[in-house]
């Protein structure tokens, strides 16, 4: 009797430690022979304010976290910004604003389709996170040059509503849906440590596994608690999860880039050397992402060259790269 997809990924998980990783280091060396590392920067282009109730969020309206709730970026502050990382040698840059969702139309989604024409003359992948998105916005975002959309499922469908209220799992897949239509590659993962099950890690990689075509990266996020939410207490994710999950994505999403993401403040030099072994090849870049700190830029250099590590350099058409999976079915 053939086993279930999702029992196949508790056996990949699940093996001893030093087989899983060699397993997902193999099937990186295969798809990914160069040691090439993507560098991404991430820019809040519009902070706090934001009607949802992601448990984890400290741009929430709704918790008291001391944040400032701060205007939209005008189209110089971030064209600034994104010429200093592609000066620092990031070749993505991703632009985030606290919105449920786009409104087309609206003053404040046309001042963004102009930014995004802005950055995407620099040569660099353009990457937004905008909440939900229409078939109708998707394609406006697609025609003004955004390679890739982030749009993440956070968790397991199952535990979905104990992380967000405000909107449904289906929500997010209707937004994937809406990007893959208009020809966007989709940049899709989670956040672990929020109180879920390794199930729940798996069940989320499983849906992932399942979209078609694949994502094109799969950021991996630890979650970094915030004074004021409701996730402020969560323990650390214990660093050897961390590295199985990694290498259990590396294994059946061979050509997507795994995001070591959210978290990797926290994480020694060695931990993500670990990580990289296992299969990531793709990081946020800069000292800050959205609200949360990230390792200094020297640090990161430092790190990249001991390992002999390279920056990964951007697709040279600026399209959405061919991804592929593996069959978890048998």
């Amino acid at each position: 009797m053939k086993s279930s997809p999702f029992e196949r990924l508790q056996r990949i998980y699940s093996q001893p430690f030093f087989d899983l990783i060699q397993q997902g280091r193999a099937v990186y060396l295969k798809n990914w022979p160069n040691n090439e590392v993507q560098l991404c920067t991430l820019l809040s282009i519009k902070t706090g304010g934001c009607s949802e109730d992601c448990a984890y969020c400290s741009q929430s309206a709704r918790y008291e976290t001391g944040l400032e709730t701060e205007r939209l970026l005008s189209t110089a502050e971030v064209l600034e910004v994104a010429r200093r990382a592609k000066s620092n040698g990031s070749t993505r840059f991703c632009m985030g604003a606290a919105w449920k969702g786009v409104r087309e139309g609206t003053q404040a989604f046309d001042s963004v389709l102009e930014t995004v024409r802005e950055v995407s003359k620099l040569g660099m992948e353009v990457c937004v996170t905008l909440g939900q998105l229409t078939d109708v916005a998707a394609r406006q975002l697609k025609d003004a040059g955004v390679t890739a959309y982030n749009h993440n499922l956070d968790t397991s469908p199952e535990f979905y509503p104990q992380i967000v209220t405000t909107h449904t799992f289906q929500d997010r897949l209707d937004t994937i849906r809406a990007v893959q239509n208009a020809g966007m590659s989709v940049c899709c993962g989670g956040i672990i440590g929020m109180g879920e099950t390794v199930t729940d890690r798996l069940r989320m990689l499983e849906v992932l596994v399942n979209f078609d075509p694949p994502p094109e990266s799969v950021p991996i996020n630890c979650l970094m608690t915030m004074p004021g939410t409701p996730l402020e207490d969560q323990p650390p994710v214990d660093v050897f999860e961390l590295v199985r999950l990694i290498a259990t994505t590396r294994i059946v999403l061979p050509r997507a880039k795994v995001r070591l993401s959210a978290g990797r403040s926290r994480l020694s030099r060695e931990a993500q050397a670990l990580c990289f072994f296992a299969g990531a090849n793709s990081i946020f870049y800069g000292n800050k992402l959205l609200t949360a700190q990230n390792p200094e830029t020297d640090a990161d250099h430092n790190l990249l060259q001991d390992l002999g590590l390279v920056p990964q350099p951007p697709f040279s058409d600026l399209a959405a790269p061919v991804t592929e999976k593996v069959a978890i079915s048998t």
